[in-house]
């Protein structure tokens, strides 16, 4: 019997030192590595939203509970908050394997070296043997503490749901805050009607130009088919494009329409065709080295581009004269790095010539920048949203010498277009006092004046048939979207384009 009360007692000891190795460890290597737990802290899904108040709470718990342990006389109370902390790591690591994308791990030292299915099993071993350390301790009388083995059972399974049920309530509070609950306010002074729609079948479509009397698109799958519509989607007529030369390995050009002229481009190969729209013949106007990713016409020989600056690789804005004497020229002063001057930067550009502006909106932060033809910075603008910091994970593949994405990013700011001095932003995120239904059911679209930086107002574009608006051009009071295979068309209210300038 004493045999056996000794083999208990060594069981519990070898528990609980196991316990205060492993929370002292980890809480040491998390205050010693306090910036980068904060960091990791801040990426999680689950507790981004709480990263200020957990980044301190998570260590000093675990201290706590380590000298809890140490002491004899609270050693229960130590193994039910032990237990409890368990399940609750166990709990959001669950929750990270099955319903969010991939997150370093916020443990520090060597667990954080762990693969995500290893760390599981790390944590279901420390839960179990918590487990034995109660029912040993109470159930089978190794010391003072004798408990009725009904009251410990019903006290596991309270600390069981709870545990999981706090993680739980983390991760539907912090998704809802991260992803939708921004602290700001829409407000919807105007509206817009919706007049017509034009169902073209499949969703391969692009706007590739507009005038007051009719639009024009291009299309992914077939590049060298021009669509034209009237203002209102009526009338419907198409060309094909005849380039005068085809050899060259296309990834993926788009036709560019301006006044009388048109072009195809394909930054990556990089060659631009020009033609007239009177019949449609495309030839070669520029054949050089410097490749581009994003562009925008800015004349009739010039591009402003987004490429990639030939020593770092990161993203720069800069214009390419294509005329007889080509010349490029790059501000690399307009981007501004965050994480890795790549994926932190990108963004949709937008030129408009009757103000002669160019515009450059983040999608991963509450920014955009103006500046002039020539590339000189106007101001830099905010949209209302709180999303400042890009919220990315990028890692290097190095037997690709290739940077990735490492999870999905938080978009804050999904399309956009620029007509005279406003900039129409598709935005990803849900302001504060907006009802969740109208988010399920339509897109928000915030109008800002670039000469002015301020927000003028936000107006709804309804879903057809559960899909969302994928892109969208503005020409005067018209306003073109494209939700799954169908184009629409609104008429935007008086009130929403006041600030319009000559």
């Amino acid at each position: 019997m004493k045999s056996r009360t000794t083999i208990k007692s060594i069981i519990l000891e070898t528990i609980c030192l196991l316990y205060v190795l492993l929370f002292v460890y980890a809480a040491v290597s998390k205050l010693l590595d306090f910036e980068n737990f904060e960091v990791q802290l801040g990426q999680s899904p689950l507790l981004s939203a709480f990263a200020g108040l957990i980044v301190w709470i998570a260590p000093l718990t675990e201290l706590l509970i380590s000298l809890l342990l140490l002491i004899k006389r609270f050693r229960l109370i130590g193994l039910f908050a032990a237990y409890s902390l368990m399940v609750m790591f166990t709990t959001y690591i669950y929750i990270i394997l099955n319903y969010s994308s991939f997150i370093p791990c916020s443990c520090g030292g060597i667990l954080e070296k762990m693969g995500w299915t290893e760390h599981l099993l790390f944590n279901l071993f420390f839960v179990i043997i918590a487990l034995i350390g109660i029912l040993v301790l109470t159930i089978n009388n190794v010391t003072e503490f004798f408990i009725k083995p009904r009251i410990i059972y019903f006290s596991i399974f309270g600390s069981t749901v709870i545990s999981i049920g706090f993680i739980t309530l983390f991760f539907i509070l912090s998704e809802d805050i991260i992803h939708h609950r921004n602290n700001f306010v829409r407000r919807y002074s105007g509206n817009a009607v919706k007049l017509n729609e034009i169902d073209l079948k499949v969703s391969s479509y692009y706007f590739a130009g507009a005038t007051k009397e009719a639009i024009y698109l291009g299309n992914y799958t077939a590049p060298l088919l021009v669509t034209k519509l009237d203002s209102y989607l009526k009338k419907k007529t198409e060309f094909k494009i005849q380039p005068n030369r085809i050899e060259f390995p296309f990834q993926s050009v788009q036709v560019r329409i301006s006044d009388t002229n048109f072009y195809l481009i394909d930054g990556s190969v990089p060659v631009i065709f020009k033609g007239k729209i009177n019949d449609w013949k495309a030839f070669v106007k520029w054949e050089g080295s410097t490749t581009f990713s994003h562009y925008q016409l800015m004349d009739s020989l010039t591009l402003a581009i987004r490429s990639n600056n030939n020593e770092s690789g990161e993203s720069v804005l800069g214009s390419l004269y294509f005329g007889d004497k080509s010349k490029t020229y790059f501000n690399s002063k307009l981007l501004q790095k965050q994480i890795d001057g790549i994926f932190d930067v990108d963004g949709t550009l937008h030129f408009d010539k009757d103000i002669q502006k160019l515009v450059y909106v983040y999608l991963y932060r509450n920014q955009f920048i103006v500046a002039d033809k020539d590339l000189k910075l106007n101001n830099r603008g905010k949209t209302i949203d709180t999303i400042s910091q890009a919220q990315i994970k990028v890692r290097a593949v190095e037997s690709r010498n290739e940077i990735k994405l490492a999870a999905p990013p938080l978009i804050v700011n999904k399309t956009s277009a620029l007509y005279r001095n406003l900039l129409f932003i598709n935005s990803a995120l849900l302001g504060q006092y907006e009802p969740k239904e109208m988010w399920n059911d339509a897109s928000i679209i915030d109008i800002y004046d670039i000469n002015t930086n301020s927000y003028q107002g936000s107006f709804y574009v309804y879903n057809i048939k559960n899909e969302k608006l994928k892109n969208f051009s503005v020409v005067d009071n018209n306003f073109y979207g494209f939700i799954g295979s169908r184009l629409v068309h609104y008429k935007l209210s008086d009130i929403l384009i006041k600030a319009y300038k000559n």
